[in-house]
């Protein structure tokens, strides 16, 4: 089997490992009532990060055999894999639409992706890994710090879910980095290195699992799977030598595939924000209906109205309430 060959059947295997996490990590976040970031006393939790760590280790291995220009793309069919997983394995249904800006924004990126050239030789110095750790950790607390200013919580997911796919991204980089110099005759030659993958996988990780609060499973893994190997193309054209194929006509097409996966997480993103208003609506009005049954007798309840005067000792009375199916 060729290398080529191996690190896309890594990648492959990498991607359904992230999309059963994902799936795990949203139903964990649909039940918890803890913790946002790390709900350490749930044990499908756990296996969400044992999921993740096999995906980051198959991820390693293809990124050790391939380009990073040719495994990125292939981990964006991690919602391609997680829609149906979710369908088949916990009756978690997705509606047309956020299938149509998945599907938009896996199109998009695989496209995006595919346009990037080899990458050149010359690996990060140290100011380059430096200065792209700081920057890297600057963007994620500003993001952080935006969607805790967010009034809405799926445009907060959203906001979290971008952050975590940067983290994610940059982690990519330093792992192609740590995966090509690293020699077992100085195995911790690259300990600074790994203590920023380390760093970036797991605030990657807490804020991933904080995305699936309230925003369910489509538009904060779309957001992930998309930002997560945009930027680190992005780091691969910048400072790996990589440039886009095809010269000017590979340049417009992979920006029309970049406009092509926004739409799809505009489409999700969107998408997302209008349901909530409608099950709350809905939630409400059911709500309001019980209370408004709930404050008057039902239709052949007997009710106390205390001892009759007189002399009709067996005089029986009978109460018809006229709340009648949630109707005054």
């Amino acid at each position: 089997m060729s290398p080529l060959v191996l690190s896309v059947l890594l990648s492959l295997v990498s991607a359904v490992a992230y999309a059963a996490a994902a799936i795990v990590q949203e139903r964990v976040a649909a039940a918890a009532d803890g913790p946002r970031y790390a709900p350490l006393r749930r044990p499908a939790w756990w296996g969400a990060v044992l999921l993740n760590g096999v995906g980051a280790a198959l991820h390693v291995a293809a990124l050790a055999y391939g380009p990073l220009s040719l495994v990125q793309p292939l981990g964006a069919l991690t919602i391609v894999f997680a829609l149906p997983m979710a369908a088949l394995f916990v009756g978690r249904r997705v509606g047309r639409s956020a299938w149509r800006g998945a599907l938009m924004a896996t199109v998009g990126l695989a496209g995006l992706l595919s346009l990037t050239g080899g990458p050149g030789a010359h690996p990060l110095s140290d100011p380059d890994r430096r200065l792209l750790a700081a920057v890297t950790f600057g963007a994620v607390a500003l993001l952080f710090a935006l969607a805790h200013l967010v009034g809405r919580s799926a445009l907060r997911a959203v906001i979290l879910a971008a952050a975590a796919g940067v983290s994610f991204g940059i982690a990519s980089v330093f792992t192609k980095t740590v995966a090509e110099e690293w020699t077992p005759r100085a195995p911790l030659a690259e300990w600074t290195s790994l203590l920023v993958l380390s760093a970036l996988a797991i605030t990657g990780l807490l804020l991933s699992q904080a995305s699936y609060r309230g925003a369910g499973l489509a538009a904060p893994l779309a957001t992930v799977t998309v930002v997560n190997p945009v930027i680190a193309a992005a780091v691969g054209l910048t400072l790996f030598g990589e440039s886009f194929r095809y010269g000017a006509a590979g340049t417009v097409a992979a920006l029309i595939c970049g406009a092509v996966a926004a739409g799809g997480l505009v489409r999700l993103t969107t998408d997302r924000l209008t349901r909530p208003e409608d099950s709350l609506a809905v939630s409400s009005a059911r709500a309001g209906r019980s209370d408004a049954d709930a404050a008057g007798p039902e239709v052949g309840q007997g009710v106390d109205v205390g001892p009759v005067p007189g002399t009709r000792a067996h005089l029986e009375v009978q109460v018809r309430s006229r709340t009648v199916a949630g109707r005054p």
